[in-house]
């Protein structure tokens, strides 16, 4: 099949690409960088032209509020118009695990104003929210941080690796459309705490965290569900301490 990857040379799309690839599949890259903006509709029709599937793994460039609102909205309509023009047949999304229970964040309530515009959609879909990736567990460290000391929920988390994501990814993208919402969380939950704890031990850094409930998650207040699903539908097969073992192996690498 022909599969675009919008979003192609980002943290997932680098990853999905060659996977769909090797199995025979004319996987390519949509972005501005290839001459595709989502925003301004450049570029998309003749990006989907023979296109059987479509995966949207791009992200907004700026988390402001309407900036983000705009980006995820105007970028799916366009998207989904371009696809209705092409005759694609399986249009798939990756969402965030808890959108829709994280309604004081900006980002989130974006990502839930897309999944609606692909549910009310004709074309056959599939949505897989993600749990948060075990790549931006220093990203939360360092937004968290003041004076070393950081400041997070007890809520629970279950991160995923982004290999996983992408091979997730892959399965939904070749098999036939869904039509709804499906999760895919990491094998290990603990609480954001104790994970960026964790984390941050194994990278030697001695930063000192503290459980404070009222800190949020980027600003959000977070329920009792934290940042894992409902149900465990689909899980990811990569442990936290694999994941960093590969990444120490690949940092040693480039020096």
């Amino acid at each position: 099949m022909k599969i675009i990857v919008v979003g192609g040379s980002g943290l997932i799309g680098r990853r999905l690409i060659p996977l769909l690839r090797d199995q025979g599949h004319d996987a390519q890259p949509a972005s501005p960088s290839t001459g595709v903006n989502t925003l301004s509709g450049q570029g998309l029709d003749e990006a989907l032209n023979g296109a059987t599937v479509v995966i949207d793994v791009s992200n907004s460039p700026s988390f402001e509020e309407d900036d983000v609102m705009q980006f995820f909205t105007v970028s799916t309509r366009n998207l989904l118009a371009a696809e209705a023009r092409a005759g694609v047949t399986h249009h798939v999304a990756l969402s965030v695990v808890g959108a829709d229970r994280i309604r004081d964040s900006a980002y989130m309530r974006a990502k839930v104003a897309q999944e609606k515009l692909i549910q009310s959609s004709p074309i056959p879909f599939t949505i897989l929210r993600a749990t948060q990736f075990f790549e931006f567990l220093g990203t939360i460290a360092d937004q968290s941080t003041a004076d070393r000391v950081i400041r997070l929920p007890s809520a629970p988390m279950q991160p995923v690796a982004a290999n996983d994501v992408a091979e997730t990814l892959a399965d939904i993208a070749t098999g036939p459309a869904a039509n709804r919402i499906c999760d895919l969380a990491g094998p290990e939950s603990l609480s954001i705490a104790e994970f960026i704890e964790r984390y941050l031990l194994s990278n030697g850094d001695n930063r000192t965290v503290i459980r404070d409930d009222h800190s949020g998650y980027f600003g959000a207040h977070l329920d009792q569900l934290g940042l894992i699903p409902e149900t465990t539908e689909r899980i990811g097969r990569t442990h936290f301490d694999e994941w960093q073992n590969r990444q120490t192996k690949l940092e040693f690498a480039t020096k």
